[in-house]
């Protein structure tokens, strides 16, 4: 039997009755919670502890910076009613391509967190302050833990999103006292994935660094100032400020170059490392111009770098005697193994026909810096084999040039020997015609120079001048 058309119409208003019941139902459950919970609040008493911006010197409190942060990383600021999104105009995930939009509690705002079973809520009161609630049974049990949660957390933000800013010490107008550094971003492409370096060197590098990241509590504890320093010494373009860049981005630290022709003297040189921040890697070009003075103005968790140009032994033994620099890394010119490295960058070789006969002059003593192999691959990156045949051609002009003026000392040597001639030959030659000492560069007055170079640090003792472990590196004869 069919229905009638007034009973269609009233189960299709039945229908149409029931959902929207159940529609209210979902816009009505999160309005119930929200009353549930201000009851139940009602129902307890709270401490209110509040985290200005700025304290009463007017200088920032640093658990506010990292409370925001904190607050700013909670899942549960997506689901809040009204919050602000920010992103990010440079840093690493910009660069990177990858997230870089974060969320902001608006003023006046609140949202919830849960710790060890008690329920905390935040309040942005301002843009200045930031109101932290705990019901009073549980601030005892949970309020300085969470507080320790809160900071530890926000570190391991800070750093997975800090901007790697570079500083270099500036002259003339905004400089100053107050403002001897001025910072651009810092977004060097090098890592130490893509340096040209020994592998073995490389990852001995790599865990030096890693030891010093997690050996601040050991370096309190012998009563030493937690930083490293590092020599880097080679000829140019051979890749001392490309590793200073990856070690900055391995580390996430700032960078500070130190240009020593801005600085008058020893007093302003001092008043610029106070005013350099934690984290960060400070570098000193042409360490043989200065040295005194500039370990005890410095603060923590700093890495020192000092570059030099050419061989270590050209520099005041005083410089290098043992307890000033932990490590020295030497950078020679490009050998065989470092070329594999750059042309698998710059072109994407993992191997070809040629390769045998760039190494076999490699071995036949030819060299040239990373540099100048670096331009002839750029400039050549269209075409590989065109590429390494001009590699070549220059390893084989360099090599002649080499034996031409080998060929031309070797003639000045025997003319000078047949001169000596007669009766004490080489005798005569050391005590009466003895060559002349190194000049070394000028030093500034009351510099005095130690009177026998010290003896680099014996690896079979397993320490190191300042009494430091050395387990975690080779010794200094083996980062040659």
């Amino acid at each position: 039997m069919a229905a009638s058309p007034l009973a269609v119409l009233g189960y299709a208003a039945c229908g149409l009755v029931v959902l929207r019941m159940i529609v209210s139902f979902r816009f009505l459950l999160p309005l119930a919670a929200r009353r549930w919970r201000e009851l139940e609040d009602r129902l307890h008493s709270y401490q209110h502890y509040k985290i200005p911006r700025y304290n009463e010197n007017l200088q920032e409190n640093p658990l506010y910076r990292k409370a925001v942060a904190y607050v700013s990383s909670l899942p549960s600021l997506e689901d809040s009613d009204y919050a602000n999104i920010f992103s990010a105009t440079a840093g690493p995930k910009k660069l990177a391509g990858g997230d870089h939009l974060s969320l902001r509690l608006d003023a006046g705002r609140s949202m919830r967190d849960s710790f060890l079973g008690a329920r905390i809520s935040w309040t942005n009161v301002s843009d200045a302050a930031l109101v932290l609630r705990v019901r009073r049974e549980d601030k005892r049990r949970v309020l300085r833990p969470y507080l320790n949660h809160v900071e530890s957390v926000a570190d391991e933000l800070e750093q997975a999103r800090r901007e790697v800013r570079l500083y270099t010490n500036c002259t003339g107008e905004g400089a100053g006292e107050s403002h001897p550094w001025r910072s651009v971003p810092f977004a060097h492409p090098s890592t130490l994935e893509t340096i040209a370096m020994d592998t073995d060197l490389k990852n001995r590098i790599r865990s030096d660094l890693e030891a010093f990241l997690k050996n601040k509590a050991y370096y309190h504890r012998l009563g030493r100032v937690w930083k490293r320093s590092y020599l880097l010494y080679g000829a140019p373009g051979t890749g001392k400020s490309s590793f200073v860049a990856a070690m900055a981005k391995f580390l996430s630290y700032d960078v500070y170059d130190l240009d020593l022709a801005r600085v008058a003297d020893g007093a302003d040189l001092k008043a610029m490392l106070l005013r350099t921040n934690p984290r960060s890697v400070i570098v000193v070009e042409d360490i043989d111009r200065f040295m005194d003075g500039i370990f005890s103005c410095c603060g923590e968790e700093r890495v020192m770098v000092f570059t030099m140009n050419g061989r270590k032994e050209e520099v005041d033994p005083a410089v290098l005697r043992p307890g000033r620099l932990d490590v020295h890394i030497h950078f020679p010119l490009c050998d065989f193994t470092a070329f594999k490295t750059l042309a698998g960058s710059y072109l994407g070789l993992k191997d070809h026909k040629l390769y045998p006969q760039v190494e076999e002059i490699f071995q036949a003593g030819a060299s040239l810096s990373h540099a100048e192999i670096g331009e002839i691959l750029i400039a050549n990156r269209g075409s590989p084999s065109r590429a390494l045949k001009t590699v070549i051609s220059a390893l084989q002009q360099m090599q002649r040039g080499q034996q031409q003026v080998g060929g031309a000392a070797g003639r000045m040597g025997a003319a000078l020997l047949g001169r000596i001639g007669g009766g004490g030959g080489m005798g005569r030659w050391r005590t009466g015609t003895a060559a002349a000492p190194r000049r070394h560069r000028p030093r500034k007055e009351g510099y005095r120079a130690a009177p026998t170079r010290a003896a680099p640090w014996d690896g079979a003792q397993g320490r190191d001048a300042e009494g430091l472990p050395q387990d975690i590196w080779a010794p200094q004869d083996a980062w040659r």
